[in-house]
């Protein structure tokens, strides 16, 4: 008999960035032999052998015999998501009257749904996709503050009080809340969530997104840093380090990605280094990761970037800090250092470039066991915390 789920998406699922995160699992589930209710704003991608599909940002004309019409996430604002989130469990509801449900649904509009499934008895896993929010926004916040940078209004991690406070009520309403790394599991560790309630899962990587062709490395180490070039994403703490570095022995620095209003002009003549190359955005970062040794993010708060699955799958080494959420072992694949210490990461780029014969072994080693980081195993993982709290749950009513 299938297990049934309800994955909720209050937002676009398909399109880059968390909306391709959240479609990988949708995917995986359906792979798994879950029967998948899919509720979610629009599907801009097909996903094969859902159980039910409902788009809360489409309205239906006529019952949908005459077509739809999409709503506009700008004009309806925080709307958007209380419309996602009511309908969600209406959807719910009907499901629950013929089947036992579990329910997987991602931050901003699960409250309502969440709150439904712990009156009918049904289970909930809230995505966690970054850090606690709490711990997100005073991270962020303090090192704009650093920088003599103002965090821009509207920003996913600017500082919103009403935001935080629907979050953590998210977090109190879930039954588990899924962490998509060590790092995100130990932010909620420390403010007082229990380990019980806390699922460790991962995320994976998409062979598309693989370069084709992989240039072997010549006599100079190369590096890259991709990923939003932001303050939360710690590129400052990269180009600090690489300009502590004398002797660079050829070695390059390249730099992917869209620059944040203010970012560029914080940065300075760090932009302008010997060896640093700032290519802005690429629409296909294979081709950057086929030449690149290691990839280097420095972040202070992360989920679990999707980047560092890519590049360890890709052949690449990692350097990273503890908050990238990287499945990464210190000198095993790759070098690890505490969020903001710009002398361990010099010390940890300046022993790359030195001792080649050092980052040969973790390249190949990363290599070697990266490829294990992929869709499928994120969703075999994804599948068993949703099958445990199903039977738990059935357990506790019998």
């Amino acid at each position: 008999m299938k297990q049934h789920v309800l994955f909720s998406f209050p937002r676009r699922l398909g399109v880059p960035g968390i909306g391709h995160t959240a479609w990988c699992q949708v995917s995986q589930l359906v792979r798994q032999g879950f029967a998948v209710h899919l509720v979610c704003g629009s599907l801009e991608r097909p996903v094969k052998g859902l159980a039910s599909l409902r788009q809360t940002m489409k309205l239906r004309l006529a019952g949908g015999l005459i077509g739809h019409v999409k709503l506009s996430y700008r004009l309806l604002g925080p709307r958007a998501l209380q419309r996602h989130d009511q309908i969600a469990a209406g959807v719910l509801r009907q499901i629950s009257r013929r089947h036992a449900v579990v329910v997987h649904a991602w931050p901003g509009g699960a409250l309502h749904t969440m709150q439904v499934a712990r009156d009918l008895g049904a289970a909930s896993l809230l995505e966690r996709p970054n850090a606690h929010t709490a711990y997100a926004f005073e991270a962020v916040a303090s090192e704009y503050d650093r920088l003599g940078m103002s965090s821009p209004a509207g920003h996913s991690h600017t500082a919103d009080p009403v935001r935080l406070e629907q979050e953590e009520a998210e977090f109190a309403a879930a039954d588990r809340i899924a962490c998509p790394s060590p790092f995100v599991r130990k932010t909620f560790l420390d403010r007082g969530f229990t380990p019980e309630r806390l699922a460790l899962t991962s995320y994976g990587y998409d062979p598309e997104r693989l370069p084709k062709h992989r240039e072997p490395r010549g006599e100079s180490m190369r590096f890259a840093f991709i990923g939003s070039a932001e303050p939360r994403k710690g590129l400052h703490f990269a180009l600090r380090a690489w300009r502590a570095i004398e002797d660079k022995r050829g070695a390059t620095f390249t730099i992917v990605g869209g620059m944040l209003p203010g970012y560029e002009q914080a940065l300075g003549d760090l932009l302008t280094q010997p060896g640093v190359k700032y290519l802005g955005h690429q629409n296909d970062v294979a081709v950057v990761l086929g030449r690149t040794d290691f990839l280097v993010l420095p972040s202070i708060e992360e989920g679990s970037a999707i980047v560092t699955y890519e590049a360890r799958a890709a052949g690449c080494g990692l350097v990273v800090s503890e908050a990238a959420g990287a499945r990464c072992d210190h000198e095993v694949h790759g070098l690890v250092h505490p969020v903001g210490d710009v002398d361990a990461l010099t010390a940890h780029l300046r022993m790359l470039i030195n001792q080649p014969d050092t980052a040969d072994a973790l390249i190949a080693e990363s290599t070697r066991t990266g490829h294990r980081w992929n869709w499928f195993n994120a969703g075999t993982e994804l599948a068993a915390v949703l099958r445990s709290m199903s039977t738990e749950l059935t357990e506790v009513f019998a």
